[in-house]
């Protein structure tokens, strides 16, 4: 099978910047962001090792957000940024009721 080369084309959000209420909900965000991502692991079998290990179906991640290094934190909370930035660039509002 041949592959089609792949250009990521993600809309650009650079001219949006975040409020400080929002910036609140990217860390509430990205922590629920990390759950679902574990119970989809632990959903396919995935259980915690010190090291990912495909074979045997072992992660390191698969802890509570509080405890996951700072990189892992930051992947999970650029998800949860950028997802807002671009809800608000295609023209929704996000209002806290």
């Amino acid at each position: 099978m041949s592959h089609i080369p792949y250009t990521p084309t993600p809309i650009d959000t650079s001219d949006i910047e975040l409020s400080d209420e929002l910036k609140q909900l990217v860390e509430q965000l990205a922590r629920n962001v990390h759950d679902i991502w574990a119970i989809g692991r632990f959903n396919e079998g995935w259980t915690y090792g010190p090291e990912r290990n495909d074979a045997l179906k072992q992660h390191p991640c698969l802890i509570d957000y509080e405890e996951l290094p700072e990189s892992e934190k930051e992947y999970d909370r650029n998800t949860a940024m950028e997802t807002l930035k671009t809800i608000i660039k295609l023209g929704w509002k996000i209002e806290n009721k």
